[in-house]
């Protein structure tokens, strides 16, 4: 499944098994956190100041 930045990252992570590991090499500790069941990976992009055009490029390889 292509990964999208309009995915929730609840979503990504039922998904994609090692995307805990690529989201936190960002910078992105919300893997745990409650929001990320309802947060987009782009709303977590600009939460954390991130490029989403990298992360979903990451998340898909």
């Amino acid at each position: 499944m292509e990964i999208k930045k309009d995915m929730t990252i609840g979503e990504v992570l039922r998904v994609k098994p090692d995307a805990p590991q690529i989201l936190m090499g960002f910078g992105m500790g919300c893997v745990g956190c409650p929001s990320a069941q309802a947060e987009t990976i782009e709303e977590a992009a600009m939460v954390h100041g991130i490029d989403v055009n990298k992360i979903i490029e990451a998340l898909n390889q």
